[in-house]
């Protein structure tokens, strides 16, 4: 803490800032545990998709979109990002608003700073937080968020927030908490920055040719003449169109979707280097501009569940006796624990994986219907 307020004073943080924010505060070791977790890089695409892209986040996107149909009419015509990429990356991140996280910003960055881990980018976000409160933008008690620091409705760094946010309700200040307009300005800003072109899409998916073995990935572009070549088809038989080079993106193989992807897609990329992350919000902006599913099942033989589908598989394990707490939808220890148990008991392969197989096994007994014995089904 004495090494990180010497670079602080040298960073032109007063100490009279640095103390206020940083008084009391003392190591997060979830911070630690949580930089090996991130969903986007451990959980199965279909489970991802699952519950980021379902009906509940495609009817509340709709609305959000009708509510601020002003502010986004401004943020396209401002900075040509398109509406509902906009409102897609307010879903994926907050879930509009509703799960902006709840750590303190000090804390969990000052302790992300004191690791042997990734210490510099913590550092730096760190100065970066207390130079937000310091300018005037916002206030220590409203800086929350997550374990690596993202805070708002869409989920700033605060190096983003210096580099990029906007005032976008013109009241003087930069508030991407308090205020939703400053919020989706400042993520039209953030991925005009990052090359959004107007107009044009993030991609689409296609159809592979049987056996395809050929390249794929998020870097290898190639012209669309050339991905015809290949046998990449659109889905309706017309010839693959849009501008510029694409990339054949396969998230689950060569069984499973297979999209052609365009710059915009790097653009939502930048956003969070995962490219999961970034199918979830070009998906969910296509839903909500009325499209609808992936044509190509995903190649799996136990699905991802939504939300309302993950309450549902709660409440049917509750009443069956298995503990799972509250049937809020999110899926831990507990509820983990609670399938395994209930696998176990019904034949199941034992995996605790909050699929369609272990829901449809749960219908079912309640239901009446015969379940596997145990042991006849692994």
């Amino acid at each position: 803490m004495a090494g990180l307020r010497a670079e602080a004073l040298n960073r032109g943080i007063t100490t009279q800032t640095f103390d206020a924010a940083l008084k009391g505060v003392e190591a997060d070791p979830t911070v630690i545990e949580a930089m090996d977790t991130q969903p986007e890089f451990k959980t199965p695409i279909w489970d991802y998709l699952a519950v980021l892209v379902d009906d509940q986040r495609i009817a509340e996107g709709r609305a959000k979109i009708a509510e601020w149909e002003a502010v986004l009419a401004a943020a396209e015509a401002k900075y040509g990002v398109d509406r509902n990429v906009i409102v897609a990356v307010w879903g994926v991140e907050s879930d509009y608003g509703k799960l902006v996280g709840g750590r303190p910003l000090v804390r969990s960055l000052s302790t992300g700073a004191c690791s042997n881990r990734r210490a510099k980018f913590f550092r730096d976000e760190l100065m970066a937080t207390l130079r937000i409160i310091q300018d005037g933008d916002m206030q220590l008690e409203a800086l929350k968020g997550s374990w690596a620091g993202a805070f708002g409705h869409t989920q700033f760094m605060p190096t983003t927030f210096q580099r990029l946010a906007v005032d976008f309700d013109g009241d003087g200040k930069r508030d991407i908490v308090g205020s939703i307009p400053d919020a989706l300005g400042s993520t039209a800003n953030y991925l005009a920055k990052a090359g959004w072109k107007t107009g044009q899409p993030w991609g689409y998916e296609v159809r592979l040719p049987a056996g395809y073995s050929g390249l794929s990935g998020r870097s290898n572009r190639q012209a669309l003449a050339q991905w015809a070549k290949h046998g990449v088809q659109a889905l309706d038989g017309q010839p693959l169109s849009g501008t510029g080079t694409a990339a054949l993106l396969l998230p689950a193989g060569p069984n499973g979707p297979a999209f052609l992807v365009f710059s915009n897609f790097n653009s939502i990329y930048s956003y969070n280097a995962a490219e999961s992350y970034a199918l979830a919000i070009a998906h969910l902006s296509d839903r909500l501009r009325g499209a609808g599913p992936f044509k190509t099942g995903w190649p799996t033989d136990d699905p991802g569940l939504s939300r309302a589908q993950r309450r549902e598989l709660q409440a049917r394990l509750a009443q069956q006796g298995f503990d799972v707490g509250a049937p809020d939808g999110a899926i831990g220890p507990r509820t983990r624990s609670a399938i395994k148990a209930y696998q176990a008991s019904a034949g199941l392969a034992e995996d605790g994986h909050p699929g369609v197989r272990v829901l449809e096994s749960l219908k079912k007994k309640a239901e009446g219907s015969p379940v596997p014995a145990p042991g006849s089904v692994r």
